[in-house]
């Protein structure tokens, strides 16, 4: 059954606030967006799985990270900082990893690395330790770059290598891996920190050593240097997920810093099915004029529907022991929880022959997976033993001659109005632009697999004229960087216009087709295939499209540009962690010529957190600043805001900087493995709510 994607680029604002405070209490960041104490890391981790936002100011910078635990030993964080004294926006990437944990004689021990990716303005490396004694903990480090200070120790990395005697202080272009001078200069320097925790209140004390010079800021901005390198604070859990720090630095200025966390791993509520009287129970009379309460096809698909599920087709063997039926999922966020409630259904209205019920599961379009389930109510499960012992899961199937198939409501129009916002964050010049606006969607079924969808935005207010990129410095086609313009001159416009279908060939090769104005920046027509052979943890895929691009506006013009672009993908469903990887090699909007690698990690609950970077035959100088593309991917499910069953999800990509190279159409190669994570083969082998 083709459905509407149910991830989404836009969300209001309202909803992500909402979600955000949805949250329980987890450790505390410092200014910099790692678990620590004010400025300096400590070797604590947040708890896995843990997405925080930290938004710091102080008297030189205002600075704000997003951090996500990507392991229970691996910690992960961008930055995106300005400096108070002069304009310029510095963006880095930090990675904390955790050696061993605590035990009851040793304290936990982490290595770091922070602007990892970057100018090289932040670059400093650490080990740092921790130790707790009941309420109290103190932290101790040794650190390179500027967290050497002025230096205490002669670095004992120059034993291993003359490398490591000079440390590079260049400021780059940014983007670059600045691995030559990781853990190099003449000196090291020593930091850390305590913190006190009042027992019932919540309050953290803070008091830490801070050597860091700030270099920077005096050579490029003409501040000043720290007076001293102690800090102390008071952190306070305001809300579950919500902290605020108040500090003095360096004995001369105060910093406050407010934290917003939440937990991806965290189950949402079960919510009960929707409560009806089953057709089973209804006379004729009772039932819409097109039920026959004779057939048991008709019975179940009325219930099936006002369950918030889809009754594609269906077959009875010729035997009478097997029901096949081929079902969709519109309302429950997991899976196994819409084969449990069909189950159910079909047990009250299926013939009393049957004793297996083999559901083909189609997702997205796809028919991705056959759950094969034991009869609750038949004498053969029963004598068989528990009824979950006999589930089984297979890989997708196509009915050669369905007895009953349902007719889908063609011709008809359906749509929806939302109000939703769009941001464009880390713009060298302001951190956040944004837009407020109407968006009205529809979408016109031509067929079961076949349908035409349409977005159009109405601007209400948005602040993208402000920025100074207009016009483009890019040497590339333009493909990408004028995306200010864009939002500027087509802040109201037709988003998208396409006929798009879906499928899936025999078992294993799922398909797509599409045509039209695929999104604000063009139009086009392409393609995408997918094998993926049910529970095998590797798929291969290729996707192509011709696409040109459109005109600013936003209306149904195009301009000059045009190109064909394809990759063809490959991709390893891991089993660590929940991650995934794919690489997708070929040609981008810009026909630039390289691959993308793609890592996410899918939680349970819909939660989705991903990076990806980018690397094609344009050298960093015609790239511009950033040196190549890569950026960060996250899906937020939203049930547990609206409440109710349903598969709603906000999913965005932000990128620390908008260039020309290495830009695909997004949502138009290598999807296809994404859309169906959540209904392949191990989904249901992990979920132990398989059945109610």
């Amino acid at each position: 059954m083709l459905r509407p994607n149910h991830s989404s680029a836009n969300v209001s604002l309202s909803v992500l606030i909402g979600t955000l405070l949805c949250v329980t209490s987890l450790s505390f960041a410092s200014d910099y967006g790692t678990t620590g104490l004010i400025d300096t890391p400590t070797a604590r981790m947040q708890s896995d799985g843990t997405f925080s936002a930290t938004a710091a100011f102080d008297g030189r910078h205002r600075q704000f990270a997003i951090t996500y635990q990507a392991t229970p030993w691996l910690e992960g964080t961008f930055r995106y900082t300005g400096f108070d004294n002069f304009f310029y926006w510095d963006r880095n990437y930090e990675f904390k990893a955790r050696l061993w944990d605590e035990d009851y004689y040793l304290p936990a021990v982490a290595i770091g690395i922070r602007d990892l990716v970057g100018t090289g303005v932040f670059g400093s490396e650490y080990i740092v330790a921790t130790k707790g004694f009941g309420q109290t903990e103190v932290s101790v480090g040794l650190g390179w770059g500027r967290l050497a200070g002025k230096g205490d120790a002669p670095n004992p990395a120059r034993v291993i290598s003359d490398r490591f005697d000079v440390r590079d202080t260049d400021w780059g272009l940014g983007g670059e891996l600045s691995y030559g001078s990781f853990f190099s200069g003449p000196d090291v320097g020593f930091f850390g920190g305590v913190s006190h925790t009042f027992e019932g209140l919540p309050l953290t004390a803070i008091a830490e050593y801070n050597p860091d010079q700030y270099d920077f800021n005096v050579d490029v901005g003409g501040g000043g240097r720290p007076k001293s390198p102690l800090s102390v604070g008071l952190l306070w859990d305001t809300l579950p997920g919500v902290t605020i720090t108040a500090s003095y630095q360096h004995a001369e200025e105060v910093g406050v810093a407010f934290q917003f966390s939440l937990n991806s791993t965290e189950e949402a509520p079960r919510r009960p099915p929707n409560n009806f009287i089953s057709s089973f129970y209804l006379a004729q009379e009772q039932l819409p004029s097109q039920i026959n309460k004779q057939q048991w096809y008709d019975r179940l698909l009325f219930d099936v529907e006002r369950s918030g599920l889809f009754l594609v087709e269906g077959s009875v063997s010729e035997d009478g022991l097997q029901a096949q039926l081929v079902v969709g999922n519109a309302s429950y966020p997991l899976w196994s929880d819409a084969i449990g409630r069909l189950t159910a259904l079909a047990d009250l209205h299926l013939p009393a022959t049957v004793r297996t019920l083999p559901f083909v599961v189609e997702d997205a379009g796809h028919r991705s997976a056959t759950v094969v389930v034991p009869r609750p109510s038949s004498s053969y499960s029963r004598e068989d033993g528990p009824h979950l012992r006999g589930i089984r899961v297979l890989a997708g199937r196509t009915l050669d001659n369905p007895q009953h198939r349902t007719g889908f409501v063609t011709g008809k129009l359906n749509s929806e109005l939302n109000l939703r916002t769009r941001f464009q964050l880390f713009d060298p010049d302001d951190p956040a632009r944004y837009q407020v606006y109407l968006d009205l969607s529809s979408e016109y079924s031509l067929s079961a697999h076949w349908a035409i969808r349409s977005s159009f935005a109405v601007n209400i207010d948005q602040n993208f004229d402000e920025s100074n990129r207009q016009e483009t410095d890019s040497v590339l086609p333009p493909v990408r960087s004028e995306v200010a313009k864009y939002l500027n001159e087509g802040d109201s416009g037709l988003t998208q216009l396409i006929l798009e279908g879906r499928d899936t060939y025999g078992h294993s090769i799922h398909y797509r087709g599409f045509a039209g104005v695929l999104e604000e920046m063009f139009s086009g027509a392409g393609g995408e295939l997918l094998y993926w052979p049910s529970q095998s943890r590797i798929a291969v895929g290729a996707s192509v499209a011709y696409a040109k691009q459109r005109d600013y506006d936003r209306g149904l013009g195009l301009l000059d540009y045009d190109v064909i672009t394809g990759h063809v993908s490959a991709y390893w469903a891991t089993p660590f962690y929940n991650y995934d990887v794919a690489v997708h090699a070929g040609q981008y909007l810009a026909k630039d010529m390289g691959a993308t690698l793609e890592v996410r990690r899918t939680f349970r609950n819909g939660w989705q957190v991903g990076a990806w970077a980018t690397k094609t035959d344009v050298s960093s100088e015609d790239f511009g600043e950033g040196s190549f593309d890569k950026g960060f991917y996250f899906q937020v499910p939203l049930d547990s805001v609206f409440g109710g069953n349903n598969r709603s999800k906000f999913g965005t990509r932000m990128r620390p900087i908008q260039r020309d190279g290495g830009q695909r159409l997004e949502s138009y190669s290598g999807n296809i493995f994404w859309d169906l994570r959540e209904s392949r083969y191990d989904a249901f082998l992990i979920d132990e709510r398989l059945l109610p």
